[in-house]
């Protein structure tokens, strides 16, 4: 308290002074001002300077000044930890992500152990009601010929349709173009499943045989028929039953096991 108050007088007595000075310079000759200028400023420039850095002083200006410069290098301190803690979890969340699918490959394989298999990653879907493709990151050079079967962990996928060095194209089941002989679980009997132009990611049974009798939630699978999907990998659900005036024209609607708009990870069955 009592240097604010010293430090204000200082201010009021160094005020004075300059106020004198003005009073004497103005009644001073044009000719005469420059000498006196120059006295006045080598005089009063310490003055002044002494007299702003204790302002300063009183008013904390100095502190704050120096607070500023503090927390602009802490910001820039921060924002560099803060860039590089970002890298981190990137690189974290790339490894977490490679860990799962060698989870997920792992899974497949023991659970496909009969099978000779090539691991693939589909890098590109094209599912829509003209055409259901997936192109796997995987092809001639990893073994890969066309016809061969590629499954999931659900189920059937579909069968490769066109192979390049290091790609390959996928004809899945819910193709308008494809077909599958399949058998119920309820019955030996062959049935066949086709995609449909709904884009609903259905598969149409028909040609069911007359003595067949088809019940709700009835699983299906590969027959092993028709030269491309080997027997008993499933396919997916019986979910309705659509009977007609002519038992022969009688249809259902199977579900597949597989969710094709999400599949990322497949395996190719090697012959």
């Amino acid at each position: 308290m009592n240097r604010n108050k010293q430090t204000e007088a200082l201010g009021t007595i160094i005020t004075l002074i300059i106020l004198v000075l003005l009073i004497f310079l103005s009644n001073v000759q044009t000719s005469k001002l420059s000498f006196f200028e120059g006295i006045v400023s080598s005089v009063l420039s310490p003055v002044q300077n002494l007299f702003i850095s204790l302002r300063n002083k009183a008013t904390g200006n100095n502190t704050y000044f120096s607070d500023m410069e503090l927390l602009i290098a802490e910001n820039e301190e921060l924002k560099e930890k803060n860039s590089d803690l970002e890298e981190q979890i990137r690189e974290l969340e790339i490894i977490k992500a490679d860990n799962e699918t060698m989870q997920e490959y792992m899974n497949l394989t023991q659970k496909y152990a009969e099978y000779e298999t090539i691991p693939a990653y589909v890098i590109n879907k094209d599912v829509s009601n003209l055409s259901s493709t997936l192109v796997l990151n995987a092809g001639s050079d990893n073994g890969v010929k066309e016809n061969m079967t590629v499954i999931a962990d659900k189920g059937l996928v579909g069968h490769v349709i066109s192979v390049t060095n290091n790609t390959s194209k996928v004809q899945v089941i819910i193709d308008s173009a494809s077909t599958v002989s399949c058998s119920i679980s309820t019955t030996e009997q062959s049935i066949i499943c086709k995609g449909t132009l709904d884009n609903d990611q259905k598969l149409r049974a028909s040609f069911i045989p007359t003595g067949a009798e088809l019940i709700h939630g009835d699983t299906v699978s590969t027959s092993g028929l028709g030269g491309i999907y080997r027997k008993g990998i499933h396919i997916g659900t019986i979910k309705e039953i659509v009977t007609t005036s002519n038992v022969i024209d009688r249809y259902a609607i199977v579900e597949p096991a597989v969710d094709f708009s999400t599949v990322n990870n497949v395996l190719i069955i090697a012959e």
